[in-house]
């Protein structure tokens, strides 16, 4: 085990020909894309390296597509002797995470989350939902701002990701977002930008999505993990088996605590972190958070190449960070 804290991607950090160049050179990773397409029943791993962009943006093939490319890149890093002494995931990451836990079986992981993007896709009809991204106000003043909206609307609206110090994701009825948006401007908001999503995530109006997952999560074998998983719920350490299956039943609903989570993180002081997955968009968070940590990515060989090379610098003594 290395003195690195691993982090796993969320939704909407696929691309088509994400995984490609790893199934291609690794057969590690190529047998976890055929591990993938056989508990799936069909062949996510063409979704990955060839798309069409519009079926990997549907939720309930992003979230098994970008999981998969995720434990396709853990998996080459172990080959290398590369893992972690902590990991955390953003929302559809804490599987991965799991699985690179050791609390969770892949297969039962990438199956659950095809299906956990179905039923958050179902909870809500398309149209009556909304999220938005709010940048420059403090996560308190956005919440005020939900608060205020929610009670002048009567509808729901809450903050559903604490991304960044800079960034909170507000989600909800699409009337009740749209005016707690107008609320975060007028209060001091640099911008506010509403999102394409397919659903409104992480709030009350997923609560039909979490009882279908609920029942879906508590027929699977969870494991002790071999290493301590960052909740995004509770912002907190878990070594528990229920306790990880429970704060993946209950952050369908719950907010992403990812700034709590990133600095508990820290306050473990990690040789660096890596983003095991797709894209840098957890990366570019990390800067957001605390520009003192490295955090490098992992999603093909080139990539592969900087973090053994940072990892050898590093755990030896002799690099900076």
């Amino acid at each position: 085990m290395t003195n690195l804290a691993f982090l796993f991607p969320g939704q909407n950090s696929q691309y088509a020909g994400m995984g490609r160049d790893l199934a291609e050179k690794f057969p590690v990773a190529r047998r976890t894309f055929d591990e993938a397409d056989e508990a799936l029943g069909f062949s996510i791993s063409k979704l990955c390296f060839e798309g069409p962009e519009d079926q990997l943006k549907l939720t309930e093939f992003q979230q098994p597509a970008i999981c998969t490319v995720s434990v396709a890149a853990l998996r080459v890093l172990a080959e290398k002797g590369i893992t972690p002494m902590l990991v955390a995931g953003h929302s559809l990451g804490e599987y991965a995470a799991n699985v690179a836990a050791g609390s969770l079986d892949f297969a039962d992981a990438v199956r659950t989350v095809r299906q956990r993007g179905r039923f958050m896709q179902e909870a809500v009809p398309p149209g009556q939902g909304a999220m938005a991204a709010v940048l420059g106000l403090s996560s308190e003043e956005c919440a005020r701002a939900c608060d205020d909206a929610a009670a002048e609307t009567h509808n729901i609206v809450s903050p559903a990701n604490f991304n960044s110090p800079e960034q909170t994701v507000i989600s909800g009825e699409a009337s009740a977002v749209e005016r707690a948006a107008e609320l975060c401007k007028q209060r001091g908001a640099k911008r506010v930008v509403m999102l394409q999503v397919s659903a409104p995530f992480h709030c009350a109006l997923m609560q039909p999505a979490q009882d279908r997952l609920a029942d879906l999560l508590r027929t699977l074998t969870f494991s002790a993990p071999r290493i301590p998983v960052a909740v995004n719920v509770d912002a907190a350490l878990i070594t528990d088996p229920d306790h990880l299956r429970e704060a993946l039943i209950r952050q369908v609903t719950g907010a992403v605590r990812w700034v709590d989570s990133i600095r508990l993180l820290i306050a473990q002081s990690p040789a660096f972190f890596v983003e095991v997955g797709p894209g840098k968009v957890l990366s570019g968070l990390m800067r957001q958070i605390d520009r003192g940590q490295t955090c490098v990515n992992i999603e093909d060989e080139v990539s592969l190449e900087r973090v053994l090379q940072g990892a050898g610098q590093r755990l030896h003594g002799n690099g900076q960070s």
